[in-house]
This record gives structure tokens, C-alpha cells and sequence, in this order.
């Protein structure tokens, strides 16, 4: 029995089949995007027969539902980076308008650094309802809606946001990042320059920040 193989099967006795799978279908989806993502190929980097996959992931769709949520945290935990980076003012409205800056911003980064999870992250059919689950949760426990509601309510809280209009704030900042981040990577707008993405950025965020 050669090495590698004998780590694979200790580790599927010890319970961490399912986690190396995962972490092959995430290095597949980094490489080429969801389409990449093929559990037979999981299962040959993990050293192991289909048989021991299929007790983990019933089939591929199995596969990338989990990729597509560990993907999400990725993006989440970017966004946070970009929220904590902002420093204090001493000023509330201030600094609640730089820190939702902050999250489109780490966002956006997401979006260009990592383009193969970012198009796996929001591959498969969903809805609203699963977006606080515990499956696509970063680092620091929350899912990228979480972490874009958290900062909308301090800018409620800060009285720049009218309590009013903070329902579903969510979703037109979301949909209006998100969709400058696909434009870049996928759309018309994968030929220009970084710097010239990155003037796009803080203009879409400008009228973000105007339009809440």
C-alpha cells in the first residue's frame, strides 16, 4: 500500500473524508470555476474509491452545494478584512459609510483575486432564506449577507440610514456590487486595467453609499 494512499484511508477512518473532499472540489473550483469541480477527480486526490465519496456527497451537485457555501465564507471573510480596515474616526457616520465602503471594497477584491470561487460561491440556485446558514459561514462566523447587514445597521444606528428604508437594503448594495464584480470577471469589463477597475470601484461604491 503506498503512503499516500494509507493517509487517505486514516484519514477516512478518522472521520475527515468528507473534509478532504471538500478541500479538493474548493481547489478545483480556485483553478477553473464550479465547472471544474468533479467528485471522481475528488476522490482520486483523496485517495479513495467513488463507494467512499458517495457516503459524504451523494453526487457532483452534492459536491459543489458545499463548495458554493465554503466559497461564501471566503467572500465573507474578505469582506470583514475590508470593514476592519477602516481606522476609528471618532465620528459615527463616518465611520459607518467607510466601513460599508469596506465590505463592497472586500467584496470586489474577492471577486478579482479569487474569480473561481466567486463564480462557484453563487452558482447554485438559492434563496433568501439559506442565506444565514451555518454552511456559509467564514472565519468569523458570519455569511456575506450577515456581514453586509451588520454594517447597514450601524449606519442606521448612526443616523445616516432613515429606519425606513433599511429593509431589503441588503439586496440593492449586493446586487450592485455583485454585479460589477461578474462584469469584471466574466463580462465586458475583463479587459480593463486594474487601475481603471479600481476608479470603477470607488465610483459604484460612491453612488452606493448616495443611493442607500
Amino acid at each position: 500500500m503506498s503512503e499516500t494512499a494509507a493517509t487517505a484511508r486514516d484519514t477516512y477512518r478518522h472521520g475527515d473524508l468528507r473534509q478532504a473532499l471538500l478541500s479538493a472540489g474548493i481547489d478545483m473550483a480556485q483553478a477553473g470555476g464550479p465547472d471544474a469541480i468533479v467528485l471522481r477527480e475528488a476522490t482520486r486526490q483523496a485517495g479513495v474509491s467513488p463507494n467512499a465519496a458517495y457516503r459524504h456527497f451523494a453526487d457532483r451537485q452534492a459536491l459543489l452545494v458545499a463548495v458554493s457555501g465554503a466559497a461564501q465564507g471566503f467572500a465573507a471573510d474578505s469582506m470583514v478584512g475590508g470593514r476592519d480596515a477602516v481606522a476609528p474616526s471618532g465620528d459615527p457616520a463616518a465611520d459607518a459609510r467607510q466601513r460599508l465602503r469596506g465590505v463592497g471594497t472586500g467584496y470586489l477584491r474577492f471577486a478579482r483575486e479569487q474569480p473561481g470561487l466567486f463564480r462557484a460561491a453563487f452558482t447554485v440556485p438559492d434563496n433568501l432564506a439559506n442565506s444565514g446558514s451555518p454552511t456559509k459561514i467564514g472565519a468569523y462566523g458570519l455569511t456575506p449577507f450577515q456581514v453586509l447587514g451588520g454594517v447597514l445597521d450601524e449606519l442606521v444606528d448612526a443616523g445616516v440610514l432613515p429606519a425606513e428604508r433599511r429593509p431589503n437594503a441588503e439586496l440593492l448594495a449586493w446586487a450592485t456590487v455583485h454585479g460589477l464584480g461578474m462584469l469584471v470577471i466574466d463580462g465586458p469589463l475583463r479587459g480593463l486595467t486594474d487601475p481603471v477597475i479600481d476608479h470603477m470601484t470607488e465610483r459604484l461604491l460612491d453612488m452606493v453609499d448616495r443611493g442607500i
